[in-house]
């Protein structure tokens, strides 16, 4: 089959191009780029995009899809579904199931479940057994078996000397390690610390677990040579560490999710507990030290964190209510609405953020717009006023902040693996 996708700009900064153009694909393929006569395709189905921007498709590196084990909130399929839907092509997907992906069958069943849908899905494997803090994974197996990086995620690595040996290991086999940063002895509380928990009288987590965790994988990313990835950072004080450790030269890459360069502490004064979450929002300051981050290239990435629960999980007092939100579908607005329509990021910055960067640091390869390549693309308008609904969403799960607030900028269309999710269906290309 023939897509033509006329009048589109083609963005894509890790080639340094930015130009208006067409793009024939035929048979998942990119076979011509430039001035096409639609006459020439009368068979082609033809897609009119002026105005809108053909990126590299996006990627998010951290996600959650529950299955194995609580398919009830979201499966590998309604995650990638989700995914397709907010303009996304690839996901990695966290360890923290039942199983835990910490063996190469676990591995396998993902790769099983994804195979034939429009998104790649990449596993993360633990770090640990089980993710049980008390002796390493099968780390070179899990390798072999596909994963693209390692994490207790949920957890911190509970040893220093684990988390050193985590980093020996990821040397020999290209893919990082992605710290959960929070000191467990000062976990379990509901929010930041901050004079917002002391008036709402909740149980509290401040900054400085975030900070001690950062600085602990920093100075063993240095010692070792390993690759450390901080994820979910939160705190304006983890960043300046980050920022510092890269001025030195260390291996260390960073991601922030839209919850927590948005929304900060004095929301949850609503009581709502779709505004739980670990890390927990923080300060305003916080929230401003993640832009400036994003700005100044210190945070690499931006990530969902999707976490997917079910409504009666979430329907109770707020201090018993899980921690986390979805966010595979808001995601790409939330970036266009609060950074780009402000002013605060470029349209380039996002693409890096939200596609090249994070494959980079996964080690896998950025999708190239070019004559002869795999079509791997995400269209996106960034002028498109919507309203969040979370029950238009394609996931199984419901629990957003964001549900009615209006945003603008969304995905158009996604395209890969010769598949292509437009209005609202999947079709064979």
């Amino acid at each position: 089959m023939q897509v033509l996708l006329k009048g589109v700009r083609v963005l894509n900064p890790e080639q340094k191009l930015d130009q208006k153009s067409d793009i024939l694909i035929e048979d998942g393929i990119i076979k011509e780029i430039g001035l096409i006569e639609t006459e020439k395709y009368q068979s082609a189905k033809v897609l009119e995009l002026e105005d809108k921007i053909c990126v590299p498709g996006l990627y998010d590196m951290h996600v959650h899809l529950r299955e194995p084990g609580r398919e009830d909130e979201e499966t590998v399929v309604t995650g990638s579904n989700s995914a397709a839907a907010g303009g996304f092509t690839g996901v990695a997907c966290m360890p923290n199931t039942n199983p835990t992906i910490d063996t190469a069958e676990v591995v396998r069943f993902i790769a099983e479940k994804s195979e034939k849908h429009l998104v790649e899905v990449n596993p993360i494997g633990a770090v640990t057994n089980r993710r049980k803090g008390e002796s390493l994974a099968p780390m070179l197996e899990l390798a072999d078996a596909g994963v693209v990086g390692f994490s207790d995620d949920g957890d911190v690595v509970k040893t220093s000397a684990l988390l050193r040996s985590a980093l020996e290991y990821s040397q020999m086999i290209g893919a990082p390690i992605i710290e959960h940063c929070e000191d467990g002895s000062m976990a379990g509380g509901a929010m930041n610390e901050s004079k917002i928990s002391t008036q709402l009288g909740l149980p509290s987590i401040p900054t400085v677990a975030e900070d001690i965790i950062v600085i602990r994988g920093i100075l063993l990313a240095e010692y070792t040579g390993g690759k450390f990835h901080v994820a979910h950072v939160s705190s304006k004080r983890s960043v300046e560490l980050i920022r510092e450790a890269k001025q030195r030269g260390v291996n260390v890459t960073a991601e922030v999710t839209p919850h927590h360069f948005t929304l900060s502490d004095e929301n949850i004064k609503s009581f709502n507990t779709n505004l739980k979450m670990n890390p927990p929002l923080r300060e305003q300051k916080d929230v401003e030290a993640m832009v400036e981050a994003l700005q100044d290239g210190t945070i690499d990435c931006i990530a969902s964190d999707h976490a997917p629960h079910a409504i009666e999980e979430k329907e109770m007092e707020f201090i018993y209510a899980p921690n986390g939100i979805i966010g595979l579908e808001t995601q790409l607005g939330l970036a266009l609405t609060e950074l780009y329509h402000t002013g605060k990021l470029t349209l380039q910055q996002i693409v890096e953020k939200l596609s090249i960067n994070p494959r980079k640091v996964l080690g896998l390869p950025v999708p190239k717009i070019s004559e002869g390549e795999k079509a791997n693309l995400t269209i996106i308008d960034p002028e498109l006023e919507w309203e969040v609904d979370v029950n238009k969403f394609k996931s199984k799960s419901k629990n957003s902040p964001f549900n009615k607030k209006k945003l603008k900028g969304a995905s158009v269309a996604v395209i890969n693996k010769s598949k292509m999710f437009y209005n609202d269906e999947f079709i064979n290309i």
